[in-house]
């Protein structure tokens, strides 16, 4: 269907009533079932089973990849143009389609996708490199549709408040998809390592650095072969790239002497890989911030922070209140990963400004504070803030 049919069909859609019982749902531009988006889902599903929620996807695999029984259309079929026409809700961990207009009458939950180090929104205009080819006048137009915005943590409240200026309320109630990080069990964690394929008494590092725009997306400055060869055969090292970079981690080859290492750059679900891993290796990702809930060893590796830091922008100087030690050198890092955990208390002052909201029960009082689910939350309330 074309631009301008498509647009028709979704206006005559529009003249219909509102659907008070349909709420649309989306993640990481329609990428799938994951995040936030997610974790509200499913305990909607249990908090208001009369919200009848649907998932929106690009393609055919990725609708073939939802859990089994989750409703969807795709994108720009006639039925995705009609559940954005007629549904009261719609939850995304970005913006929907500015062309997709928001009625009186409906409400959009925001959940964002991650505790901000680097600068974001409006903030980004002081930073030209990061911020190129955004348009702020259709960031803003988002904005302002948005009825809510979760916030995991004060520091998130302070600076979203301000990078996306708007009529909306922050709800401070931790976030949604770290519910399952602050119930896991050993049992789980232990499935989650068996069907990944990780051996028995294997010590496994998960390696996720993040996106940098000044030097075209997934940049491997740890070098892995080298850092599984210090490791050795006792370790297994899980390397995720960030979902803009598509060409893969790069040689994993390593010898026979060494750790072994499995790219799960593609694997859908990255509350598996926090849960199957014994310790963290990342850079600037907000990845740090999820890992901090399991109260595992994190390392930062941080070659370029200068340089991040100027390109990007960031709101803390992460050098010096880091969650876990720094290094610079592959070899630095595996000393640090070697060591197990050689400052404990760098995590837990960490944990206890990104984390203070984090019991499992965020998605709970998402949910109640939207949707009507027509009983008192028996989770504890956060205050509910206007921005």
């Amino acid at each position: 269907m074309r631009g301008g049919a498509r647009f028709a069909v979704y206006n005559a859609f529009r003249r219909l009533p509102l659907d008070e019982h349909l709420a649309v749902y989306a993640a990481y531009w329609h990428r799938g079932y994951a995040c936030n988006p997610a974790a509200i889902y499913e305990r909607a599903r249990e908090l208001a089973p009369q919200i009848r929620g649907v998932w929106v996807v690009e393609t055919p695999a990725q609708a073939a990849a939802l859990p089994p029984g989750v409703p969807y259309v795709l994108l720009n079929s006639p039925g995705y143009l009609r559940a954005m026409a007629t549904a009261k809700y719609f939850v995304n961990n970005v913006n929907f389609p500015h062309t997709m207009g928001k009625r009186p009458g409906s409400v959009h939950l925001q959940t964002q996708h991650g505790t901000p180090l680097k600068s974001m929104g409006m903030d980004l205009k002081d930073h030209p490199i990061a911020a190129d080819g955004m348009d702020f006048g259709r960031l803003q137009e988002a904005v302002d549709r948005w009825d809510y915005l979760v916030s995991p943590n004060p520091h998130t409240s302070e600076h979203f408040a301000r990078a996306f200026p708007g009529r909306y309320r922050i709800l401070e109630t931790g976030y949604p998809r770290n519910d399952r990080l602050a119930l896991a069990t050993a049992e789980e964690c232990a499935a989650v390592r068996e069907a990944l394929g990780i051996r028995t008494g294997q010590r496994t590092v998960l390696y996720a650095p993040t996106h940098r725009e000044a030097r075209g997306g997934y940049l491997p400055l740890l070098d892995l072969p080298e850092l599984a060869r210090r490791l050795g055969p006792g370790h297994t090292v899980l390397v995720r790239t960030h979902y803009f970079h598509t060409g893969g981690a790069g040689d994993l080859t390593a010898g026979p002497d060494a750790a072994r290492i499995v790219d799960v750059s593609d694997h859908p679900v990255v509350e598996d890989l926090y849960l199957a891993a014994d310790a963290l290796v990342t850079d600037y990702s907000s990845m740090m911030f999820d890992y901090a809930v399991l109260d595992r060893p994190i390392t930062l590796f941080a070659p370029d922070w200068d340089e991040y830091r100027a390109v990007r922008g960031v709101y803390f100087d992460l050098l010096a209140e880091p969650p876990g030690a720094v290094a610079t050198t592959t070899g630095q890092a595996a000393d640090a990963l070697l060591a197990g955990d050689p400052d404990p208390q760098l995590r837990a002052r960490f944990r206890e400004r990104f984390c203070p909201w984090d019991d499992g029960h965020a998605a709970e009082r998402v949910v109640r504070e939207v949707f009507p689910t027509g009983a008192q939350a028996t989770a504890p309330d956060r205050r509910v803030l206007t921005a």
